[in-house]
């Protein structure tokens, strides 16, 4: 009997884990929207069409959507047919001329147009089903030990990271310092909760040695490693550092693998060329990712 809970248990973790992903996923794009700007600029206050976002935190939390702009759907008046119209999509009615190939989110506005769409930034269906998968995937690596919730709790921050620097190829202290900083702390508690297996000490070294590793880099071609990645590193060496140093390793390498392939792969298709700046980021959060799975179920 109890062989047979402890093979259900990891199923119900699984899904547990996959429901908060989903979850937490649902905001990553309103923060990701708001964040995602120059570095000259002011994080995002309004929606495109320009109404206020408001909600939880000050605007922070809550669905890539504006209720404004969808209210000015909703009254917006439907042009009369012309003759001929008949038999068009009913997915066309209400649109004006000059509609066709607007880009969702309002860009390309002309001032006094109703609003193209009530929804913003990137697409909340994938963003919140790309959280879920990652964490069912710790669930399914980790299992029922206490560090799963750090990972957990750091997926999503992982996820929004990478939408962000995907779209305007930046890393934004505002996140990658708490990073850093939450994996550490939180870390170092479950170094003090029972049946954790990583230790706290090599998290801290991993943190300190990895951000040292790409400083260095950054010093020595600060057009391939931006500093951005060398803060984002102080993070990821300390959750795979919690594991070991070959996890370290096995993460940073499948890091430098992803962004490689990336960029071979938009060289072939003649999207970019040798110098062509890429957003490094993602594929060292995506090469520490399949490091804390390796590192978690060889634990």
């Amino acid at each position: 009997m109890d062989l047979e809970l402890w093979s259900v248990r990891p199923l119900w973790l699984t899904v547990l884990a996959a429901l908060w992903g989903a979850a937490a996923g649902l905001l990553v794009p309103r923060a990701a929207y708001r964040i995602a700007v120059e570095p000259d600029e002011a994080w995002r206050t309004r929606c495109p069409d320009g109404h206020v976002l408001t909600g939880a935190a000050g605007g922070w939390l809550g669905l890539a959507r504006c209720p404004d702009c969808a209210q000015d759907l909703r009254d917006r008046p439907t042009p009369r047919s012309a003759p001929g119209d008949a038999g068009r999509a009913s997915g066309d009615a209400g649109r004006v001329p000059g509609d066709a190939g607007r880009v969702t989110g309002g860009a390309g506005r002309v001032p006094g147009d109703a609003p193209t769409a009530y929804r913003y930034g990137p697409g909340t269906p994938i963003v919140a089903l790309t959280t879920a998968g990652a964490c069912a995937g710790l669930a399914l690596a980790t299992g029922a030990r206490p560090e799963l919730a750090v990972w957990l709790l750091l997926a999503p921050l992982g996820v929004l990271l990478a939408v962000v620097d995907f779209r305007v190829q930046r890393l934004p202290d505002v996140l990658t310092l708490p990073l850093a900083g939450l994996a550490l702390v939180l870390l170092g508690v479950m170094a003090l909760v029972p049946e954790h297996t990583g230790e706290w000490p090599a998290a801290l070294f991993g943190s300190l040695v990895l951000g040292g590793a790409y400083f260095l880099l950054f010093l020595v071609n600060p057009n391939g490693m931006g500093f951005g990645d060398v803060k984002l590193a102080l993070g990821i060496g300390a959750v795979l550092g919690w594991y070991g140093w070959g996890t370290v390793v096995l993460g940073t390498f499948a890091g430098f693998l992803f962004g490689g392939l990336y960029g071979l792969g938009l060289v072939l298709m003649r999207r970019a060329g040798r110098k062509t700046s890429i957003p490094f980021g993602p594929f060292l959060i995506a090469g520490a990712y399949v490091g804390l799975l390796i590192g978690a179920y060889a634990a």
